[in-house]
């Protein structure tokens, strides 16, 4: 189990930082090629060298270290993410998040949240799932964290979507991605429905090029969270889903970001490919985090 946590968050942030110099691009799955990328020149992420993460990671480990102290709350949270942006260290932030952010730095009370359905704040998944040992708790205390930037009941029901199918994979529970289903229709119909679809795809055998099209991959959680989902059922050796899901184009860093943090959380870190993992930034201190958040999850057990 401890190795599941410490590859989920190493998965994501690994996913993360192979999207990294894709973003934003069109989908390359016809010339893939294996391993970190710079940036091309111009590119938002230009100042980023292979194997750095982005704002994903970066809010990933934000938050987890906050539950790791013992010190989380909401407002602790926003004040953390407004300094960062503040001192200009977010690298190519969400939309919505650079809008709550400059709300925050502007009003000191009052809600900073905006009404987005943008995939911000999915990457809040990863460490509320390890944190807590009662699912149902995850997912309320994750959708909390996700309010500060966005208010939309949309981005609320992918984060708990993402919190579901993390925490049964973690767990081992038969049929995690269908329970995450589940959870997607109970929370919104719509979002549940695009990511059925999406699994219908997958299983008539469409090819990635044409499910690509067809589901989409821009930073909305109605497309992100899909074709996530579509690539985690495609593609089940670890380098070709990190591969895969690095090269969609679109808001590829979150959807590589959450096909790594699935990967890790359901076969552990010994599955991700060992040069990812010594080219990865701060890797020892996301191994260090996976670590405290297991200790966390242990004492609330017990």
């Amino acid at each position: 189990m401890l190795k599941k946590f410490k590859g989920c968050l190493l998965g994501a942030a690994i996913g993360d930082a192979l999207g990294m110099p894709n973003e934003s691009t069109s989908p390359n799955l016809n010339k893939m090629k294996y391993g970190y990328r710079r940036p091309y020149k111009g590119h938002p992420n230009e100042g980023l060298n292979p194997g750095q993460y982005t704002d994903d990671t970066q809010m990933m480990i934000l938050a987890g270290t906050l539950l790791a102290d013992g010190k989380y709350n909401e407002d602790r949270y926003g004040t953390a993410l407004r300094e960062l942006y503040a001192r200009g260290a977010m690298r190519f932030p969400d939309g919505s998040i650079s809008a709550a952010c400059e709300h925050m730095m502007k009003n000191a009370t009052g809600q900073k949240g905006v009404k987005s359905t943008t995939s911000g704040c999915l990457p809040l998944a990863a460490p509320f799932a390890l944190a807590f040992p009662d699912m149902n708790e995850a997912c309320e205390r994750a959708v909390r964290a996700a309010n500060v930037t966005h208010t939309h009941p949309a981005a609320h029901a992918a984060v708990s979507t993402f919190v579901t199918l993390l925490y049964h994979s973690l767990h081992e529970t038969p049929d995690a991605i269908e329970r995450a289903v589940q959870k997607a229709l109970v929370e919104d119909e719509v979002l549940g429905g695009k990511i059925r679809n999406a699994l219908a795809l997958e299983k008539e055998g469409m090819e990635t090029e044409t499910a690509l099209l067809k589901i989409g991959n821009d930073v909305s959680v109605f497309q992100t969270l899909p074709i996530a989902f579509f690539l985690i059922s495609r593609y089940t050796h670890p380098p070709d889903l990190l591969t895969v899901s690095a090269n969609t184009g679109g808001n590829t860093d979150t959807i590589a970001f959450l096909c790594g943090a699935y990967l890790g959380a359901a076969r552990g870190m010994d599955a991700l490919p060992q040069d990812l993992l010594d080219g990865l930034e701060d890797r020892d201190r996301i191994e260090l985090l996976g670590q405290r958040l297991y200790n966390v999850c242990c004492r609330k057990l017990e």
